[in-house]
């Protein structure tokens, strides 16, 4: 398994090429999968980064995290619904600093066990990493023409 150095930094790498294929993609209102554009899947993957940032920094700084609660189909359509409204420099705002608190804390070794949804398992820094970084990355080629059509967010474990 790689070290939690090695996904952090992939994990920049891939936020890092997100923002860049949605700030050039030829028309970003283009649907990419059904009902989503590029900027739909910026703003789900912002929620749940959001998210993700909340909790690594609730359980660093001793509070109680408060992971999402919902199904996950219904919190992909309220991660894009809530985003929909913002400007795209907004939303990559947004998602830059859900990137800067999750770099600031994921290595701190009090991390043990992070929570992604109530009523699903907690996971490991290093397994929350890579999992967010695999998923990114499978959107980021989706955006840009390589990946599938149809998101089915009920199928995959979703950020």
């Amino acid at each position: 398994m790689e070290t939690k150095e090695v996904l952090l930094k992939r994990l920049d790498e891939t936020v890092t090429h997100l923002i860049e294929v949605c700030r050039t993609v030829p028309d970003p209102a283009a649907e990419v999968y059904d009902g989503w554009a590029a900027k739909d899947i910026l703003g789900h993957v912002t929620f749940w980064h959001e998210s993700f940032a909340r909790n690594v920094d609730d359980l660093v700084h001793d509070r109680q995290p408060t992971p999402l609660k919902g199904r996950l189909s219904d919190l992909n359509q309220r991660g894009v619904a809530e985003l929909r409204p913002c400007s795209l420099e907004e939303v990559i705002g947004r998602l830059e600093a859900a990137q800067r608190i999750i770099h600031a804390n994921i290595l701190n070794p009090k991390l043990s066990l992070i929570p992604y949804r109530k009523g699903s398992r907690d996971y490991t820094p290093e397994e929350h990493l890579g999992i967010v970084a695999d998923h990114i990355g499978a959107h980021v080629k989706a955006i840009q023409g390589k990946g599938r059509k149809k998101h089915s967010s009920s199928k995959a474990r979703s950020q």
